[in-house]
């Protein structure tokens, strides 16, 4: 037999919502404390990166516009575990790949890519490089992603395929050529090499490309299991207005920031580094 429904006792009333807590991108008092914003979510993208394995070797790069000299770009120093950069370890160089600032070399043929795409793209702060796994399966296809899940739609409309491979990329043609491939967008298939993915800020960009590689990863898995059923454009379209855009991208990557800076704060250090 059931019961008699007996209401609890009144809650308390809704806590307003502009007193509860939202992150949103900070703004900047002067350029030398957005310098150490980039700089500080630089050197923690490259540890994530480090920690999902998408190092191989001295490939891979992520740089940084700086924000007073906006064609130099902070960038990982060359062979250096992705791992063990801290702020103080990151290399400032000029458009011809030439050290600024900084104790440690940079890689020329990789930072030669990432100075023409930011040349091209003045909206642009970062622009992330690795030789991933699934991102290098994916290359080897020359495919662009599917609209397959709700994160690979964030790219639809909005990524391309580098349709060549001469080699590696050393001269600023080559460099320029897959700036004009990439467009407007916000990624890129390099055929037979790689993803590469860009944004608005550190996290953006560094988001985009750990977003890409899994959207590779569950193409390629799919594929394999079977025929997969593609979201339709009208859809694909509307997922990609909502979760398409860099702001997007910045919250999310929110919480692999907070974790990493937490957990391996050292990542902050800055001691004076020598000029080159």
């Amino acid at each position: 037999m059931h019961g008699t429904y007996e209401p609890g006792p009144t809650p308390p009333a809704p806590l307003p919502t502009d007193s509860l807590r939202f992150a949103m991108p900070p703004m900047h008092d002067s350029v030398e404390d957005e310098r150490r914003h980039r700089k500080e979510r630089l050197a923690g993208a490259l540890r994530i990166f480090g920690r999902q394995g998408f190092e191989d070797g001295v490939s891979g790069h992520i740089t940084a516009r700086d924000p007073e000299f906006t064609d130099c770009f902070w960038v990982n120093p060359f062979g250096m575990p992705f791992r063990h950069v801290t702020v103080s370890d990151l290399v400032l160089a000029n458009t011809e790949g030439q050290v600024i600032e900084g104790r440690y070399h940079v890689n020329q043929a990789a930072f030669t890519v990432h100075a023409q795409v930011h040349a091209a793209r003045p909206d642009v702060v970062a622009v992330a490089h690795c030789h991933s796994v699934h991102g290098r399966a994916l290359s080897a296809l020359g495919d662009l992603l599917d609209p397959i899940t709700q994160e690979s739609c964030a790219f639809y409309e909005d990524h391309a395929v580098y349709d060549a491979y001469s080699g590696v990329a050393v001269d600023t043609a080559e460099g320029r050529r897959i700036a004009a491939a990439l467009g407007s967008g916000k990624g890129l298939v390099l055929r037979n090499h790689g993803l590469l993915t860009v944004g608005d800020s550190v996290d953006a960009a560094a988001w985009w490309f750990l977003s890409m590689e899994r959207s590779s990863q569950v193409q390629l898995m799919a594929k394999a299991a079977g025929r997969p059923i593609l979201i339709d454009h009208k859809a694909a379209v509307a997922t990609r207005e909502q979760l398409g855009g860099d702001l997007v991208a910045w919250i999310n990557y929110q919480p692999l920031w907070q974790d990493i800076s937490r957990s391996e704060p050292d990542l902050l250090s800055q001691r004076a580094a020598a000029r080159g």
